[in-house]
């Protein structure tokens, strides 16, 4: 990637495929930074890169951060080793010097675009003697290197698009390779990072399929083997455009600060693009591996729809709450967001206990989308006690006293081990011995005791949650006040 700015879903989609072929291959996954464009470099971006693909599950093996025996891992430590190399094509003339200013180009720039044609270089320099070039090098000129493009590409194998070509000497002029400040261009620098660092096989854009031809040549000019290629079809909305980088709204950081799990976002970008078996939400990372083939991936756009990421990532936060090691992580996580959102309104530390946390974990299990949703107003009945008057009581029923003691009676009877069935029937044959308060009525009294609400979970899976003590604390207090 280049260091311009944070990670974005299409970035870890890149990198996602990356990962899954390495390891299904038993292979090595490099993580490569691009920062030959220095104007553009955003200062902690590249440790920002790392520091995503940390938290989504794809680590690379060798990287800036982690070293390796290929490295330097970061283009702008390894300028001398492109000097070298577009000094060798410069000795067998597979590469020239360009001396036209920056003037002139904008020149020809404006020429083509005002005669409605593609800006491209016009090759001058190409044609250039040695002496004249001797004598520009005399004057001191600054000057760039060129690739010379030679006609008739060979065609290529695309791992995804198949035989391939694109005659870039008919349509291109010859491209820069080495810019006037020592630095190389993308294509200099990943052809020849590829050939030193063992590169077999690059999954990369769409978008640098067209490039490819021209890669090649270069290969073909150095005498080198060239890697594998895969362009991975262009990542869009559901409505087939861009994805928006306006409000941040795709950067992983967001995804990560909004609560949402590593392995919905994996899930999500590949569950609408291509290279598995069938479509099925809810893959986990070990999973995706062993089902992926490159040969799988189809050539048409992926269409993402983010609205599906809550259902997603309730899928896979079930997951996390039903296994055991996954599920302890979770509850130091609530207990954070209790401590963040209700600690200053005098959390009774009852509710910070790791039993406590759990059990509304397990009873919330497949209702929520995110962990947060449980520190929501919807929920504060769980973190703190809810102010309820008598006189609100006696606007449902004027029985609030006999269904307290009902209630009451029952919670000292259960308190064994209450369960949610259990309960909802215990409750039903409760209410038939009130005198007139239907059961939808005493449901809605209940749970105003117990949450100052009147929507929610059922009320016996409140009761179950907030246990037998805690629930007689409530009706006791709502029966005197």
């Amino acid at each position: 990637p280049t260091i311009t700015g944070f990670l974005h879903l299409g970035g870890l989609r890149t990198a996602l495929y990356n990962y899954i072929f390495a390891k299904k291959h038993q292979g090595t996954f490099i993580l490569r930074v691009e920062d030959t464009d220095q104007n553009r470099v955003v200062p902690g971006a590249a440790e920002g890169i790392e520091d995503m693909l940390d938290w989504a599950g794809i680590p690379p093996d060798e990287s800036p951060g982690r070293g390796g025996p290929a490295g330097p891992y970061v283009q702008s430590l390894r300028l001398e080793l492109y000097q070298r190399a577009s000094a060798a094509l410069l000795e067998s003339g597979a590469a020239y010097r360009c001396f036209c200013t920056p003037q002139r180009l904008e020149l020809l720039r404006r020429e083509a675009l005002h005669s409605q044609q593609t800006p491209r270089y016009d090759n001058r320099c190409r044609h250039l003697t040695p002496t004249e070039v001797a004598q520009k090098l005399s004057q001191g000129l600054d000057y760039v290197v060129r690739f010379r493009l030679e006609k008739g590409v060979e065609p290529f194998q695309d791992l995804v698009y198949g035989w391939n070509k694109h005659e870039v000497a008919e349509v291109e002029g010859d491209p820069v390779i080495l810019k006037g400040d020592g630095f190389p261009t993308y294509h200099l620098a990943n052809v020849v990072d590829d050939h030193y660092m063992g590169i077999t096989h690059v999954l990369r854009g769409t978008e640098w399929l067209a490039s490819t031809s021209k890669h090649l040549l270069l290969y073909k000019a150095f005498g080198w083997e060239p890697p594998q290629f895969g362009h991975l079809p262009l990542l869009l909305n559901k409505e087939g455009g861009k994805l928006s980088k306006r409000q941040g709204d795709i950067f992983l950081e967001r995804f990560a600060r909004d609560g949402f799990l590593p392995e919905a976002l994996l899930d999500i970008v590949t569950n609408c693009g291509s290279g598995f078996t069938e479509k099925q939400m809810g893959r986990t990372l070990e999973e995706l591996i062993s089902q992926f083939e490159v040969g799988r991936i189809t050539t048409h756009s992926a269409l993402l729809d983010l609205e599906a990421l809550p259902e997603f990532n309730r899928v896979h936060l079930t997951r996390h709450i039903e296994n055991e090691g996954l599920r302890q992580r979770l509850v130091k996580e609530l207990q954070g967001l209790v401590e963040l959102v209700y600690g200053d309104q005098q959390v009774d530390p009852d509710v910070l206990k790791k039993e406590y946390v759990e059990r509304v974990l397990l009873l919330r299990k497949g209702h929520i989308s995110l962990l947060k949703n449980l520190v929501s107003s919807d929920y504060s009945y769980l973190w703190i006690r809810p102010s309820v008057s008598r006189q609100q009581l006696q606007t449902i029923s004027a029985e609030v006293d006999e269904i307290g003691k009902l209630v009451l009676g029952l919670m000292t009877r259960q308190a064994a081990a209450l369960t949610v069935e259990e309960l909802n029937k215990d409750l039903r044959k409760l209410q038939k011995q009130t005198r007139e308060t239907k059961y939808s009525s005493m449901m809605q009294l209940l749970r105003l005791v117990l949450s100052g609400q009147q929507h929610g979970p059922s009320v016996a899976e409140m009761m179950v949650t907030l246990g037998t003590k805690e629930v007689c604390g409530r009706i006791h207090r709502a029966l005197s006040s």
